[in-house]
């Protein structure tokens, strides 16, 4: 999302796949992280791409079976404070969380500063990806490898709902950080050299 000005009405998990893919070069494979639902959009990328891409990155991210939802998955969260504080803000278009649970849901760990600069750019979120069910195969998503970093303090996709995907979908390696939910804001030098590591 950030400046990219196309409707949340027209936004789909195809569409946000479809621009990944645009970018992923086609002479050199390439490593492609995916945070919290971005996990989604990297599974659905390696599915239409597999030969342009050497690895997959989780981080505190929905790592999905065929044919599930992001919502679904998200609302079988109990220890997330996602589901329980989803509210509406254009119907059947947009949705957000409640404003006074924000920062503690993606935020715990950061610094003051950090957090208001990130809460300011939160925006509302297309419903469209997080509903649609993830199209993948094992002859094609399932030949990429796949690494994940979970977070320990995580307030938005919980580190027992991270095990239970990790259980379902192994990766090789996964690290674990003592983070919230936004390791790049919260531990960025340590969350580098995981990546860099990968």
């Amino acid at each position: 999302m950030g400046a990219d000005a196309t409707p949340a009405s027209e936004v789909t998990l195809e569409s946000w796949a479809n621009f990944i893919v645009s970018l992923a070069p086609a002479d050199s494979p390439c490593v492609l992280v995916g945070h919290s639902l971005g996990g989604a959009v990297i599974s659905r990328v390696a599915e239409l791409i597999p030969e342009r891409i050497r690895t997959l990155v989780y981080v505190s991210a929905y790592l999905l079976p065929a044919g599930a939802t992001v919502a679904e998955s998200a609302r079988g969260d109990a220890e997330s404070l996602i589901a329980p504080n989803m509210v509406p803000v254009l119907r059947g278009v947009t949705c957000a969380l409640r404003d006074e649970v924000v920062g503690d849901t993606f935020f715990g760990a950061c610094t003051r500063e950090d957090r208001e600069f990130a809460v300011e750019r939160i925006s509302p979120q297309p419903l469209k990806p997080l509903v649609t069910p993830l199209e993948v195969s094992t002859a094609r998503f399932g030949t990429v490898p796949r690494a994940y970093v979970e977070t320990m303090r995580d307030r938005a996709v919980s580190l027992s709902a991270q095990r239970r995907m990790l259980a379902k979908l192994p990766c090789a390696p996964v690290f674990t950080l003592d983070s919230d939910h936004s390791p790049f804001l919260s531990q960025p030098e340590a969350l580098a050299r995981i990546l860099i590591s990968i």
